[in-house]
Order: C-alpha cells, then structure tokens, then sequence
C-alpha cells in the first residue's frame, strides 16, 4: 500500500489515474496535457505500473494504458476501516457532550 500512495502523491500521476477512468489511452494521447519529455513523461506510468495502478499493453507501435481492475482495493479497505474508527470516535463524544448538557441543566 506504500508504494500504492507513493505513486498517487504525484499530481500528473494522479492526472493520469483519472483520465483512465474514463477508458485506456496510448501513452502520446496521456503525455499530450503534461509538459515534459516523453521519457520524463514515461517515468510516471513505469512507476504507476509498479504500484499495480495501471497496465500496458503494445499495439502496433503505441504502448496502451489502462487502469488495473481493484488496484484500489486495499486502499480502499484501509481508508473505510479509518473513516468507521473515527466515526466510532466521534459518536461517542457526541454522545459525552449531550450527557455533559443534559447534567449541566439538571444542575441548573
């Protein structure tokens, strides 16, 4: 998951990601929005594709990008189990600040 976060810290990484939501793309047509050099460029997706986040594929003489089906998965795990945590946690202050209410009124 480390080098899943790693590689979703990059802007244009993370530019990449979600212009793949919509479909694969040929490197060129993914490189075309970022100004670098296609090595810079192809450094990216070599460190997306470590992450798992994403595949290519050659066709002819374009190398094609697509998204890995759940590559998200245990991002998405980790961050639910986060988010119930916390709600746990703040259920249980929202339920001490209603009883500190209440006590402060019956001792009014």
């Amino acid at each position: 998951m480390d080098t899943l976060f790693a590689a979703l810290a990059d802007p244009t990484r993370r530019g990449v990601v979600e212009r793949l939501t919509r479909g694969e793309a040929p490197i060129k047509e993914l490189a075309a929005p970022h100004d670098m050099a296609l090595p810079s460029f192809m450094k990216h997706i070599d460190r997306l594709e470590d992450a798992g986040l994403v595949t290519t594929r050659k066709v002819g003489r374009q190398r094609i990008v697509a998204l890995t089906p759940d590559a998200f998965a245990p991002a998405e795990t980790w961050l639910e189990r986060q988010k119930r945590a916390w709600e746990e946690r703040l259920d249980r202050l929202e339920d001490l600040a209603v009883r500190l209410e209440a006590d402060s009124t019956d001792d009014a």
